[in-house]
């Protein structure tokens, strides 16, 4: 398979010594600050697939550029999310194919299936209060996470007393507090805590290195160049 990355920092990097050592061929790395290549220069086009890492204000222009081009886009940027519906209207109507996750990590992934049967477990237990803790890297801009948004956003589907999340701080019983912290070179940490007057209940899931979401992503990339629409994790894990 031949891929097109977009976005060449510590992901991009990564993304590529794990697309090598699985026989794929990267064609492009189209990075205007990094490599200086762009779309238009003749290697995007050989490409089978493109992987999407770079910042919220650039992420959506990219997608339409792969969007002219018809190739299908695994994304890993998180902070656009306004522009979700004009995504998934080129799927459903112009026949595009796209891949996004908040996180291609698979363990991650298991942690969200983990949290949505623990929600609809705990729904009833009111006697426990709920919260969430992300830690990322200093370089991350959004906050709270996409992993983060992702989980909070399974639990208020499936708590009744929750009704939105709030970063940092609840404004009222109804809220669903998200913590999110900037350290260090930390690749991702998430916790969903369950706390009463006698015990506490959490899931938590801690990244070692950006090897895992890297692997993921050319697993998505994979899966897309063979599948067609508006794509995901559940897809393709097929849980």
């Amino acid at each position: 398979m031949k891929i097109a990355l977009i976005g060449y920092g510590k992901m991009g990097k990564e993304i590529e010594n794990i697309a090598l050592s699985r026989g794929h061929e990267v064609v492009a790395k189209i990075d205007p600050i990094a490599t200086g290549e762009d779309f238009d220069d003749g290697n995007f086009e050989k490409a089978d697939v493109a992987i999407e890492f770079t910042i919220p204000k650039v992420a959506f222009s990219n997608y339409q550029k792969c969007f002219e081009y018809n190739k299908p886009v695994v994304s890993g940027t998180t902070g656009w999310l306004d522009k979700l519906p004009e995504i998934k209207e080129a799927c459903e109507k112009k026949g595009q194919t796209f891949f996004y996750a908040s996180n291609f990590s698979v363990g991650v992934n298991i942690l969200f299936e983990l949290n949505r049967h623990l929600a609809r477990i705990m729904n009833n237990r009111e006697e426990y209060d709920v919260d969430m803790t992300e830690v990322h890297h200093t370089q991350k801009l959004d906050a709270p996470s996409g992993t983060a948004i992702s989980l909070a956003e399974d639990l208020l589907e499936n708590i009744d007393r929750k009704k939105e999340w709030k970063l940092d701080k609840a404004e009222q019983s109804t809220d669903l507090v998200i913590k999110a912290e900037r350290e260090g070179d930390v690749p991702g940490i998430h916790t969903v805590k369950y706390e009463s007057d006698v015990d506490e209940i959490t899931i938590h899931h801690s990244a070692k290195s950006r090897k895992g979401f890297a692997l993921g992503a050319v697993l998505a990339a994979e899966y897309a160049a063979e599948n067609k629409g508006f794509l995901g994790m559940r897809d393709m894990l097929k849980f």
